[in-house]
């Protein structure tokens, strides 16, 4: 579902008089924000390869980065170490294959320094941003009810609506759907593959009565 239908349909289960297309768009950015904070699955998993052609101390994160999953210098995965571990690590900069890490603000310090090589990073990162009503990015294809259902709670405080509790009820139903889905993929050891929830159609009928 793209970003318009998704803020059309945010409008029809609000069914308010006094909504703005300004606070519409809000509400929806504000659900999207929250679902990246909690929400660990194969939509939001990226990878970033930094090509090393120099003695390399660190490594920049991207832009859309969340949370690490793993990191890796060609084949081998690298351990995180607290910093307390590293800061002594690092007062010899020594160049070699990395095989520590340690995350400082915006950047991963490695140790033993690379100079060549490819640098790997597996990571949760946040969802493509979408501007245009025809965009539609990952997560609203799998999940536009979620999306939905949680800008509905930001409008519920907003307008102090007393279905406020019945949004946030269905807005942790289908998170925890989602999530559960992910997580028994990964204990059964299948290929993730995150598949469409119930259709906005099936729960629209819920609140026509409001």
């Amino acid at each position: 579902m793209n970003y318009g239908d998704i803020k059309a349909h945010f409008n029809e289960l609000l069914n308010r008089s006094d909504i703005t297309p300004t606070l519409t768009t809000q509400f929806i950015d504000r659900s999207i924000a929250r679902i990246q904070r909690q929400l660990r699955t194969p939509l939001n998993e990226n990878v970033s390869t930094f090509a090393i052609s120099g003695q390399t101390a660190q490594i920049t994160l991207p832009n859309d980065f969340l949370e690490i999953i793993s990191l890796y210098y060609e084949s081998i995965e690298l351990k995180r170490v607290p910093m307390e571990t590293f800061r002594p690590l690092a007062q010899n900069p020594m160049a070699g294959r990395p095989e520590v890490f340690v995350r400082q603000q915006q950047d991963l310090l490695l140790h033993p320094q690379p100079a060549n090589g490819n640098v790997i990073l597996y990571y949760y990162g946040e969802f493509a941003p979408m501007t245009l009503n025809t965009d539609e990015n990952a997560l609203a294809a799998v999940a536009p009810d979620l999306i939905i259902y949680g800008g509905l709670t930001y409008a519920a405080d907003f307008y102090l609506d007393e279905r406020g509790p019945l949004f946030e009820e269905k807005f942790r139903l289908f998170l925890a759907e989602l999530q559960g889905q992910s997580d028994d993929q990964e204990l059964n050891g299948g290929v993730q593959s995150i598949q469409p929830m119930s259709r906005f159609d099936d729960y629209q009928s819920t609140y026509n009565a409001y």
